[in-house]
C-alpha cells in the first residue's frame, strides 16, 4: 500500500507548464515585457521546463516497479 504522489503532481506541472508555455509563445513579440529579464522569454522557458518535468513524472508513474523479494 504505497502512496503514489507522482500522478497529481505530474498533472499539476504538466497543466501549468502548458499554460505558461502557451502564454510565453503568445507574448513573444512584446519586447517591453521581457526587458526586466534581460530580453529572455522567461515564461516560455520556465513553462517548457515545467512541462518536461510533468511529463517525466507522469511517464515514471506508469512504469511498474519490480517485484521486491
Amino acid at each position: 500500500m504505497g502512496l503514489e504522489i507522482k500522478v497529481p503532481i505530474g498533472l499539476m506541472f504538466t497543466i501549468l507548464g502548458l499554460l505558461l508555455t502557451i502564454f510565453g509563445l503568445a507574448t513573444s513579440g512584446n519586447a517591453e515585457m521581457y526587458q526586466r529579464s534581460l530580453d529572455i522569454n522567461i515564461n516560455l522557458w520556465t513553462g517548457a521546463a515545467m512541462l518536461l518535468v510533468g511529463i517525466v513524472m507522469l511517464a515514471t508513474s506508469k512504469l511498474k516497479p519490480g517485484k521486491e523479494a
